[in-house]
C-alpha cells in the first residue's frame, strides 16, 4: 500500500510537471509574437533585437526542457 501512494505521488508530479513544459511552449510563442510585433512597427531597430530575441527564446525553452527532467525523474526514480 505504501509504495502505491508513492508511485501515484510521482505520477502526479510528472503530470503537473508536463503543464510546466506547455507554458514553455506559450513562453516562446509569446517571446516571438512581440518581437515580430515591435519588428513591424520600427523595422530599423529589429536588427539589433535579433540577439535579444534568441536569448529570450533560450531561456523559454530551457525552463521547459527542466520540466521535462523533472517529470522523466519522477516517473523513472520510484
Amino acid at each position: 500500500m505504501e509504495g502505491d501512494i508513492a508511485a501515484m505521488g510521482a505520477y502526479l508530479g510528472a503530470g503537473f510537471s508536463a503543464i510546466g513544459m506547455g507554458l514553455a511552449g506559450i513562453g516562446v510563442g509569446n517571446v516571438a509574437a512581440n518581437f515580430l510585433s515591435g519588428a513591424l512597427r520600427n523595422p530599423a531597430a529589429a536588427g539589433e533585437q535579433t540577439a535579444t530575441l534568441f536569448i529570450g527564446i533560450a531561456f523559454a525553452e530551457a525552463l521547459g526542457i527542466f520540466s521535462f527532467l523533472v517529470a522523466l525523474l519522477l516517473m523513472f526514480a520510484v
